[in-house]
């Protein structure tokens, strides 16, 4: 971990300067230079802010971000899973191209030749740094993706508060749970307890729960330690070259572990269950499922497979603790991307750097009766995205045309004055967010899909509809005429997904301009 310490920091002053440099002699190097560009990434973070509206959520530093620049009111990712999404948004391009549809698959053992978005960059000048949780790691070699980063890309455990010992699994800080961890791990060994055995007295005594309120400094958890080295990266920057700063932050990924001073924000009781818990009306039953990666933690209660009643069935109590736990850890990452921005304006660097901000997709909070991602669900495929361009203060603050994350790539190169690789599938956002009229238009459309076994659902959402279409997915190749299921959602009248209005005649015409938009995906899509 020091040696990539040592690596990320001390690259920096390869370039030239290696003393503190003041915020305004950066900003005067700075000047008629390329701009920098901060990349923030969120894991599982929907858009639970209080830019978006959300009455209850306590998120001042990114509401104040999204107040300087463009913030996309119907952003969509490619696929509600962390590999996938993370692949095609850095790659530029969508899941059927990246073929990444799972947890398992190396981008580059599908695509060696590809050129990622840091690596772009990275060829265009740039110092190109990342810290967190960029790429998904199980889709990437152990340097996480190598060939994207002019230094060794770091998790950020080095930064950690070193009056504190590495959490707990990576996860916990309680030191009850610790102790008790320790004595299983200690008596298992000497046992010569495999490590999936240890795993199972681990469950069973309830030492991996899903959430955690503990009093500690926001760096004693890896998140914190995570900003602690981007604001090193930010203070030690020397100004002499463009700056590519990748900043993935992991909460509210599970288990919700923040500081208790975050769950202290927000009164439970207060906090209303999701208002719609069951299967929409006239929906296939694979378009839901089983909430798995809530098995993997030792006090979620056995959990019902799906019924005509509800999908999955979590005790109320259980619920808002649950909800509880995510407002508290979207708080915890609302005060990190903070303490980041602070001390980028204090270096004087803001004027000339982007800011792009997204989470990776949706989560569910009980609506459908699901938790996780892993659908093709509002819940799960919208998403916050947030661009700030220094250089456009006074255009467009909110965009409402759907948006997908594949646009990211192409709309950072126009922002940068970079010319656009020949391989990506987005489009550049840059003329909408300048308020260039035509850009987009009610016809568009932002496309998310998810596989199920043999199945592939497709999911196109217009600022009105939402039309899902399943087709054959055999031996991972789409085969569109052979379909299994369609859905069709009218946000207008049924914000909450409540009834699949496909088979309804007065969605006739609707229905009918949604697959246009489906034959106009395939033909610029679907291989």
């Amino acid at each position: 971990m020091l040696h990539n310490l040592n690596l990320f920091l001390s690259g920096i002053f390869i370039l030239g300067v290696s003393q503190t440099v003041h915020g305004r002699e950066i900003q005067d190097t700075q000047k008629n230079k390329k701009k920098n560009i901060l990349f923030i990434a969120v894991d599982d973070l929907k858009p639970l802010l209080g830019c978006y509206g959300d009455p209850i959520a306590r998120t001042p530093n990114i509401d104040f971000l999204a107040s300087q620049g463009t913030l996309f009111e119907k952003a969509y990712c490619q696929q509600a899973v962390s590999g996938p999404t993370r692949a095609s948004l850095l790659t530029g391009m969508c899941p059927d191209r990246t073929c990444v549809w799972d947890l398992k698959t190396l981008i580059r053992n599908e695509n060696p030749d590809v050129v990622t978005l840091p690596q772009y960059f990275k060829a265009n000048g740039y110092w190109v740094a990342g810290i967190g949780k960029i790429f998904d790691q199980r889709s990437v070699d152990k340097e996480k993706d190598g060939l994207s980063w002019t230094v060794p890309f770091t998790d950020g455990w080095e930064y950690l508060n070193k009056e504190f010992k590495e959490p707990v699994m990576g996860r916990y800080q309680s030191e009850d749970l610790r102790k008790k961890y320790e004595l299983i791990e200690k008596e298992g060994k000497k046992k010569g307890l495999s490590k999936k055995m240890l795993q199972k007295q681990i469950m069973e005594a309830n030492l991996k729960p899903v959430v955690e309120a503990v009093d500690v400094p926001d760096d004693a958890y890896q998140d914190g330690a995570i900003a602690n080295g981007a604001i090193e990266f930010l203070n030690q920057y020397d100004g002499n070259q463009p700056f590519f700063l990748a900043v993935g932050i992991r909460k509210p990924h599970l288990p919700f572990c923040a500081p208790v001073k975050y769950w202290n924000m927000y009164n439970r009781d207060s906090m209303s269950l999701a208002e719609f818990r069951r299967k929409a009306a006239n929906s296939p039953d694979f378009a839901y499922h089983d909430c798995g990666e809530f098995q993997g933690y030792s006090d979620i209660p056995p959990l019902m497979s799906f019924s005509d009643i509800a999908n999955v069935v979590i005790p109320d109590e259980k619920a808002k603790e649950l909800i509880h736990g995510y407002y508290a850890c979207v708080s915890y990452a609302d005060a990190l991307v903070g303490n980041i921005l602070s001390t980028l304006e204090e270096k004087g660097l803001k004027d000339n750097t982007i800011i792009v901000f997204w989470g990776d997709h949706g989560w569910h909070l009980g609506d459908h009766g699901l938790w996780n991602k892993h659908t093709n669900f509002e819940q799960a495929t919208h998403v916050p995205m947030l661009i700030v361009d220094p250089s456009l203060k006074g255009q467009v603050g909110k965009v409402e045309s759907p948006v997908e994350f594949l646009d990211i790539y192409p709309t950072l190169c126009d922002l940068a004055g970079i010319e656009k690789p020949a391989h990506l599938d987005g489009e550049s956002l840059s003329d909408i967010m300048i308020g260039k009229p035509g850009v987009k238009n009610e016809e568009a459309y932002a496309v998310s899909q998810y596989p199920r076994g043999d199945k592939m659902g497709y999911s196109l959402r217009t600022s009105r509809y939402r039309y899902t279409v399943w087709v054959k997915w055999e031996n991972k190749r789409t085969d569109v005429n052979t379909i299994y299921g369609e859905e069709l959602y009218d946000y207008k009248l049924d914000v909450n997904e409540t009834i699949n209005v496909v088979d309804d005649n007065n969605y006739a015409t609707a229905l009918k301009q949604m697959k246009l938009c489906w034959d106009d995906f395939c033909r610029k899509r679907i291989r």
